[in-house]
């Protein structure tokens, strides 16, 4: 490489997600009024808590080594997981991130039973979250409660980084977030989703082959391309839809001519 080349731009994952996510995130102390866990939820939203150590877990955490604090999280909507925590365990907090934005269902696919992370191995941006949130916590000081506001969404992008820097989940976005080649397509349909995308220039955009390219997002996502971008577009649209604008705005935004998403919308239904 030439001397006066610049260094290439580091890839920013996380941003055009979080705009498309809106998290909105609450933290309590201690363990939760299990009434309040049970309450139908008008938006997707992820349970958290934080135990103090494994042994009063649930099966669904086991694989943690014992005495070690841990961050929970998992899918308000799974009935079987109102709160996947026993009686026994020490819990430091509880808390809820409510996810208004319209590519939270992108997200929450690819969530399945309880995430265990053990946080000695976290990503140091998730450890110093959850330090200042249980400090805070434990003695309240002026401001508390809009330090606990942001704070909250801190811990909610710590986890995210955490869940693209060591993959937990099966599939899905956060797994193809975290394959330096596939990141670099699904950063460019979040930022531009109104481009015409085509498999050959998403490809070339991960720098791979078309088959390469098509093969390996399939085994990541869970999907193909074409299905993923279709999925994003839409739910964008949805939310345009929601929020007041007028079709061919969000045809615009979402790059389709308004008849074309028209038909699009109506196969949904």
């Amino acid at each position: 490489m030439p001397a006066d080349t610049p260094p290439e731009p580091r890839l920013d994952r996380l941003t055009a997600l979080l705009r498309g996510l809106s998290p909105q995130v609450t933290l309590l102390h201690g363990s939760p009024d299990p009434v309040s866990l049970t309450q139908p939820r008008a938006l997707p939203t992820l349970h958290l808590a934080l135990l103090l150590d494994e042994s009063g877990a649930h099966a669904a955490t086991s694989a943690l080594p014992r005495s070690e604090s841990s961050l929970l999280v998992w899918r308000a909507d799974d009935p079987a997981l109102a709160w996947p925590v026993s009686a026994r365990a020490t819990v430091s907090l509880h808390g809820q991130a409510v996810l208004a934005g319209p590519m939270a269902g992108l997200l929450l696919a690819a969530f399945d039973g309880v995430l265990a992370l053990p946080l000695a191995s976290a990503d140091p941006a998730l450890q110093q979250a959850v330090r200042l949130i249980e400090s805070e916590l434990l003695a309240p000081r002026c401001g508390g409660p809009l330090l606990l506001d942001r704070a909250g969404e801190i811990l909610f992008i710590g986890l995210l980084r955490h869940l693209i820097a060591q993959p937990r989940t099966r599939h899905g976005l956060l797994n193809g977030l975290s394959d330096p080649r596939l990141a670099r397509a699904l950063v460019a349909v979040h930022d531009e989703p109104q481009q015409a995308w085509t498999l050959e220039r998403l490809a070339h955009t991960a720098g791979m082959s078309r088959t390469a390219f098509a093969t390996r997002f399939r085994a990541v996502m869970d999907q193909p391309p074409g299905e993923y971008l279709f999925r994003l577009r839409m739910a964008l649209a949805r939310d345009g839809l929601q929020s007041g604008q007028s079709l061919k705005q969000i045809a615009a935004a979402v790059g389709y001519t308004p008849t074309s998403l028209s038909r699009a919308l109506a196969r949904l239904h």
